[in-house]
């Protein structure tokens, strides 16, 4: 049922099937799971994202019991559980990037520029080889991901589309491979000098011990980790006015909604600056009309 989903999303069902799913509803025959009762969804100390996610595992299952001929209708369909977040995702605004960045060793001063800047996440980022990126048309390919030590695929066909890369971005990608012993094609980008190269580095262990410190010693008191990286991306380019099909492409979404509903947000400050614009073209469309009525 899951051999096509990526390793990442299969750990995430098994956990959900182990700990909520199975518990709650092992002793029911299927033909006694009511629309009503999965209301139960509601109850969870979860996420209302993650609450739907189990929504959507159920509905799944059912559907498979359909498909087989082992039951006739999916109670699931009609539940109601929405995936709205409680809290907007945290982003760094573009002096906390700089900041951050002039405060980070090499390593680091190469790897949060790349992800901030191209959206990638974290499994793609230490997914990356050095056959992956191509400097003279300036993009790198999304082929592969690394979730707990374990390769395998993206998470959707539409993450392995070419994602363009700046070329102050690839100038530092350059510096990085100068010193490196791993700079064959199916070399790891970040290969681990602990590991000799045969494995990338881990990523959650450098976020906890190099970048969190250096964030908080230079005043950014967001509580962050690689995906804040992505949430800025997407922020950034609407805030540069980018339509929302280009980032649906640079963000590499199979579905436009998750880039409109998940991923961009606004900063304050330039949500202010719209409204004043807005309320500024009010006021000048009436100074006007005073104007060519008086004339008259």
């Amino acid at each position: 049922m899951l051999s096509w989903r990526s390793h990442a999303t299969k750990k995430i069902y098994q956990a959900y099937l182990t700990r909520w799913i199975r518990p709650h509803w092992q002793k029911y025959e299927l033909a006694d799971v009511r629309t009503i009762q999965v209301a139960w969804l509601r109850g969870l100390p979860l996420a209302k994202s993650s609450c739907a996610k189990i929504r959507n595992l159920m509905s799944v299952l059912f559907n498979h019991a359909c498909r087989y001929e082992l039951f006739d209708r999916n109670p699931i369909y009609l539940v109601r559980q929405s995936a709205k977040r409680r809290t907007a995702p945290a982003i760094l605004m573009p002096a906390e990037i700089k900041a951050l960045i002039n405060g980070l060793a090499h390593r680091e001063r190469t790897l949060v520029p790349l992800a901030a800047s191209t959206g990638l996440r974290q499994s793609e980022l230490f997914g990356l080889k050095w056959g992956n990126v191509d400097f003279d048309q300036g993009t790198m390919s999304v082929t592969r991901s690394i979730v707990y030590g374990v390769v395998g695929p993206c998470k959707t066909e539409s993450s392995q589309k070419p994602v363009p890369i700046h070329p102050t971005l690839a100038d530092a990608l350059m510096q990085w491979r100068k010193p490196s012993t791993s700079i064959q094609p199916d070399d790891w980008v970040f290969a681990s000098k602990r590991y000799r190269g045969r494995r990338p580095y881990w990523g959650q262990a450098i976020l906890r011990k190099y970048i969190r410190p250096i964030a908080q010693r230079v005043g950014i008191q967001k509580r962050f980790g690689w995906h804040t990286l992505r949430h800025t991306y997407s922020t950034l380019l609407r805030s540069v006015g980018t339509e929302f099909k280009v980032m649906q492409e640079l963000l590499r979404h199979s579905s436009l909604r998750s880039t409109l509903d998940v991923y961009t947000g606004s900063h304050a400050g330039e949500a202010r600056r719209a409204g004043r614009r807005a309320v500024a073209g009010i006021f000048l469309r009436c100074e006007r009309n005073v104007t060519i009525v008086g004339i008259r």
